[in-house]
């Protein structure tokens, strides 16, 4: 990334900050009520206090270890029922119905089945971040396997390969940026199905602190579980689509536009290589020709 664009960043983020301060401490009450949100100026001190303590630290671990947990299984099983049900006639049978069924659930709505059927909190919060980052994986995994050209599947049953070749050297990493795709979405599910959970039935956790801080009409507390949201769902999500670039790095990407030091497009004219600016390229001058032409003998 250059320099520019991170500037860009940064300023669009001051500048939220700034309207934010603007609007709150001017209490601006037009159609938006923002007399009674605390200012920019309340929450940092508030953030600075909180950030050092040990009850902060606490609840950044349990929920950290919740997402972690619940993404991880949701990860594994989405991705291998996904490949399943677009590989498998009895498994998009058997599967396909139930997903169908279930998906459509929001996984908070499952918090009293998940209060019913585990016999702790813990694993129930648990339970519901896994629910919401599974679909989108299985979805995503369905899409992405049966998207697949059979003709590289074809090439390898053609050189010997059983289904087990087939499905780790062509279809899981042919289908890599379709399940990254589903992981980035369901990491982000995750954490607001993991948040809400920790404030309906939570005993620790970013969102527990939140709520709490809530019913004692703290608002810069708040806006501090707020922001500590925000930061931790950037990040892991900045982890996950790092991690997908990682492992598709051997797809071939875009040259990007503007970029300084980028290789221009090249053109032969007069069987010389030639720049975008129209000069040739020191390679294409003193390179040799690809091709030969044998010189005709006359016939005596």
């Amino acid at each position: 990334m250059t320099t520019g664009r991170r500037l860009l960043r940064a300023a669009s983020l001051g500048a939220a900050l700034g309207l934010w301060q603007l609007l709150t401490s001017m209490d601006v009450n037009l159609w938006l009520r923002f007399e009674q949100f605390p200012t920019v100026g309340e929450v940092a001190p508030a953030f600075a206090d909180r950030v050092g303590t040990g009850p902060y630290r606490q609840d950044l671990g349990h929920s950290l270890r919740r997402i972690v947990v619940g993404f991880l299984l949701a990860a594994v099983l989405g991705v291998a029922a996904g490949t399943a049900i677009a590989r498998s006639r009895w498994a998009a049978d058997l599967l396909g119905p139930l997903v169908e069924v279930v998906r459509p659930v929001p996984a908070i709505a499952l918090v009293p089945v998940a209060i019913l059927l585990l016999p702790t909190n813990e694993q129930g919060i648990v339970f519901i971040t896994f629910t919401a980052a599974f679909f989108p994986v299985v979805v995503s995994t369905r899409h992405a396997v049966r998207a697949l050209t059979p003709v590289w599947e074809e090439a390898v049953l053609t050189m010997g390969g059983g289904r087990l070749r087939v499905l780790f050297s062509v279809v899981l990493p042919g289908a890599l940026p379709g399940i990254f795709g589903g992981l980035s979405v369901g990491i982000g599910v995750s954490w607001i199905c993991v948040i809400s959970a920790e404030m309906i039935s939570g005993e620790y956790g970013v969102g527990y602190r939140t709520w709490q801080d809530y019913t004692i009409v703290d608002y810069p507390g708040v806006f501090v579980g707020m922001a500590t949201i925000g930061a931790l769902g950037w990040l892991t999500s900045t982890a996950v689509e790092l991690l997908g670039r990682r492992a598709t790095a051997w797809l071939p990407r875009p040259a990007g536009r503007g970029a300084v030091g980028a290789r221009r497009p090249t053109a032969l004219r007069g069987g010389r290589r030639t720049s975008a600016h129209g000069g040739a390229t020191p390679a294409a001058t003193h390179a040799a020709p690809l091709t030969t032409v044998a010189r005709k003998e006359p016939v005596p």
